[in-house]
């Protein structure tokens, strides 16, 4: 099977040396973007040290493109790793995800209500 990340077909907003940032194909938020590690690995974990700050000094770098494109002022930045964390591509990624006011009730928690009943505290 074909890797999705290996040959994206969705315009890059944002690149460094070790990944490139392209919109999630299935955004839930205006803006949700994917930060893709342009070496073909499993998860963030098999990334070089390297590697892996590529990764995140890119999610730095498409937040402040996501502020200025959209007003956002605040994210959730996510990882899947793993079939049983929801990951559905073989292929590391990073969920960079801009939260609106009112998107939702009562944001507390935030990735903590990934398992129902256990985001209030």
């Amino acid at each position: 099977m074909t890797c999705p990340f290996c040959s994206p077909n969705r315009q890059t907003i944002a690149e460094n040396e070790h990944a490139f940032a392209i919109a999630d194909g299935y955004p839930v938020s205006l803006g949700h973007t994917l930060v893709i590690p342009k070496h073909h690995v499993s998860t963030v974990f098999d990334l070089s040290d390297e590697k892996y700050a590529g990764c995140f000094l890119l999610v730095r770098t498409v937040r402040m493109v996501l502020e200025e494109l959209h007003g956002t002022i605040a994210f959730n930045i996510g990882v899947n790793c793993g079939e049983y964390a929801g990951q559905t591509i073989d292929h590391a990624h990073i969920h960079l995800i801009p939260r609106y006011q009112g998107d939702v009730e009562d944001p507390r928690g935030g990735i903590r209500h990934l398992i129902p009943g256990k985001g209030y505290y």
